[in-house]
């Protein structure tokens, strides 16, 4: 029977995991493009009356048609597999091929308390970092602080939308759904006081009509307050209300993460920056040697990320926000030098 279909099982006892982390497990077969493995194991809380919330670009959508166990999320499957199981693979490869786990929550009321169930299970049975993606709307403060005490050493906020107006539009009331913008913000405050500063990476797509300048003024906001941006493209997902929108202009996407990258490694900021009528970047106030240096670097370009112990991005997520192919979006491995020339080539794209 697959896996997917065994709507009984349930969180606390049961997970679902991305296929790349499968397969890094050895539990599905496959290969990736460019060999692009993920060294991050991603856990995703599973509940047979889904999530309550009502994202319009998100697979696992309230209104989306079909019942939650059958709904892909970014596009791909993800198969369930008990928690024992799952500690089990993660024990064989820890270390080495597998250097962090993520557990993501849904919005359903049940999620917080199961997963400190989780935790206090998976923290003393493995010794690689975990880190967590809640969902604010149904967290408080004692349960961030207890998932702190549990050995979580990073945590995730996904905002996803640059502005209160987009954020309404596709999360929030207009969206027939329960998310509060302000809300976001004063959990993302009260995460950093407890995780510290750049223990707390906030997750924003390009693409959700918000111009370029809107979505650097929230990346330096993020960076002001402490915490690190988590960059991802607009991808449609069939059957989402945005499954028909294209995905942003590749030069717009590059320009965010050079910007992004140059705020967060505190190289520059947007003060320095300049744009278009139509509020693109059109400079980000470096030297030339320094700008073409970061360039040639490839780092903005990787995927970013939660790291592993030693400080490399280990959260690569594979293809999640593109096909394979020679327009990645997220380099999930670093840049060749070919990589780079088509990047240059895309920059300044309109």
């Amino acid at each position: 029977m697959n896996r997917q279909l065994q709507i009984e099982k349930e969180s606390p006892e049961y997970l679902r995991m991305s296929l790349s982390s499968a397969m890094a497990l050895g539990l599905r077969k496959g290969r990736f493009y460019r060999n692009a493995k993920s060294p991050c194991i991603n856990l995703l809380m599973i509940y047979k009356e889904g999530c309550f919330a009502n994202c319009a670009y998100c697979g696992l959508a309230r209104e989306r048609s079909g019942k939650y166990v059958d709904k892909s999320f970014i596009r791909v499957e993800w198969p369930a597999y008990s928690l024992d199981e799952i500690i089990e693979s993660i024990q064989k490869y820890q270390g080495d091929e597998v250097r962090r786990v993520c557990i993501s929550m849904i919005t359903n009321r049940r999620g917080p308390d199961d997963l400190i169930t989780i935790l206090q299970k998976l923290r003393p049975a493995i010794y690689i970092p975990i880190s967590i993606l809640v969902s604010p709307t149904v967290i408080s403060l004692d349960d961030i602080i207890s998932y702190k005490k549990l050995g979580v050493d990073r945590i995730g906020i996904a905002i996803d939308a640059a502005t209160p107006e987009i954020f309404d539009q596709v999360r929030g009331k207009s969206a027939k759904g329960p998310h509060q913008w302000n809300l976001y913000w004063e959990k993302i405050k009260t995460a950093m006081g407890i995780f510290g500063s750049q223990n707390v990476g906030i997750h924003l797509i390009v693409g959700l009509d918000e111009t370029e300048k809107e979505m650097i003024q929230t990346i330096q906001k993020i960076h002001d307050m402490g915490g690190s941006t988590h960059l991802f493209s607009f991808f449609p997902e069939n059957g989402s209300r945005f499954a028909d929108r294209p995905q942003p202009p590749m030069g717009q996407y590059r320009r965010i993460q050079l910007g992004r990258y140059i705020i967060d490694e505190g190289i520059g900021k947007m003060e320095d920056f300049k744009f278009d009528s139509d509020e693109r970047i059109s400079d980000y106030g470096l030297p030339e040697d320094k700008f073409n240096e970061i360039i040639n670097s490839g780092k903005p370009f990787e995927t970013s990320g939660c790291p592993d112990e030693t400080g490399q991005t280990v959260c690569n997520r594979p293809y999640a926000n593109d096909l394979p192919g020679p327009d990645i979006r997220n380099f999930p491995f670093h840049p060749t030098e070919k990589d780079i020339i088509r990047i240059r080539e895309q920059i300044w794209e309109k």
